[in-house]
């Protein structure tokens, strides 16, 4: 019998039919599967956030002091050395660089109280202290009372990485300075008028060696940073309080209370009342929060310089870094001269509330 359409063998005729089927059900997963592979494409992974924060000091001048003109200056000098640290971050650069460029900057504006700026001690001299510390590592650094030393936060950094040490002082803290090719200025260079009339403002009976907490005669700088590859790092510099007795030394080169930085947990910069961010334990209390209790970086900001320090009678603030790029500026003085940029877009420029 010939073989037409409708005498062929069932088994033919199912052959053709089960293929028929499966080419369908198969239309609709390949289709899916195209469009799950421009999706697999589509979702490449963001480029790391970087993120860096700066602070030049806890306690501005009065908003009636505050002419426009020197907002602006300030606003500026601000700006100056976030970006110059950004910039670093933005190349992919480390965050320990990061750092030490922006207080670098700060360091050689004569508006801050740190490097050329720097405030006189009892004895009319500049006396200068500085910390860095890298989170990845825990490596530090740190020198105090030094007074010829251009950039002290670099010293600092030279102590961290080419020496066994963590805080070197005065004449031995030079001297390193010297074996490390590094510059060192004439006492001339780091006198401010305006400085200098605050020294002298102190030498009179009716004003203490810290102007009755007056925030003119005291100051920091620093900075913190979130690096592209997850490192955080932290630097501080000061030039301490206007007619300091005794060599006093404050939180600023003190590892844990005014600089602190840990991967997984924060990075910290401090600037105020240094005797209670010592005490306190600020820079390493702050990270702990976040480390040990799950607190934001912003929650344990708050409670360390709100709930602790002010209770305390501690004024002052912190900038802090979170392990994700997220920034916390909190204070409790009247302002505190802050700035901060990310890679998402985020930036930041104040003195006051």
């Amino acid at each position: 019998m010939p073989h037409t359409p409708e005498n062929r063998p069932v088994s033919v005729r199912l052959l053709a039919l089960c293929t028929l089927v499966g080419l369908l059900l198969a239309t609709p997963a390949l289709a899916t599967g195209k469009a799950a592979g421009k999706a697999m494409k589509a979702a490449a992974p963001a480029p790391a956030l970087v993120s860096i924060a700066i602070h030049g000091g806890a306690g501005t001048l009065s908003p009636a002091e505050m002419t426009p003109e020197l907002a602006a200056r300030y606003t500026a000098a601000l700006e100056q050395a976030r970006d110059v640290g950004y910039a670093i971050l933005e190349k992919g650069g480390p965050a320990l660089d990061a750092v030490e460029a922006a207080v670098r900057v700060l360091e050689d504006n004569e508006l801050f109280n740190a490097g050329r700026g720097a405030v006189f001690d009892a004895d009319g001299r500049n006396s200068l202290d500085a910390s860095i510390m890298d989170g990845s590592t825990l490596a530090a650094g740190a020198i105090t009372g030094v007074h010829h030393v251009r950039n002290p936060v670099t010293l600092a950094r030279h102590v961290m990485e080419n020496s066994p040490h963590v805080m070197l002082s005065g004449d031995g803290a030079e001297e390193f300075a010297l074996e490390q090719g590094l510059k060192l200025e004439p006492a001339s260079y780091f006198k401010t008028e305006r400085r200098w009339k605050q020294f002298l403002d102190t030498r009179t009976a009716a004003i203490g060696p810290v102007a009755n907490g007056d925030p003119r005669y005291f100051g920091t700088v620093g900075a913190v940073a979130r690096d592209a590859a997850g490192h955080l790092a932290a630097a501080t510099s000061t030039g301490g309080m206007t007619g300091k007795k005794w060599g006093r030394i404050g939180d600023s080169p003190i590892i844990g209370a005014g600089t602190y930085a840990e991967d997984g947990a924060c990075a910290v910069s401090g600037t105020g009342h240094g005797e209670y961010f010592i005490r306190n334990v600020v820079g390493y209390q702050v990270c702990s929060l976040v480390k040990l209790k799950g607190v934001s970086v912003a929650e344990a900001a708050r409670i360390v310089v709100q709930d602790k320090l002010k209770t305390q009678g501690g004024e002052g603030g912190i900038i802090a870094m979170g392990p994700n790029g997220d920034w916390a500026l909190e204070f409790n003085s009247e302002g505190m001269y802050r700035a901060a940029r990310d890679s998402s877009g985020r930036r930041e420029v104040a003195i006051f509330r």
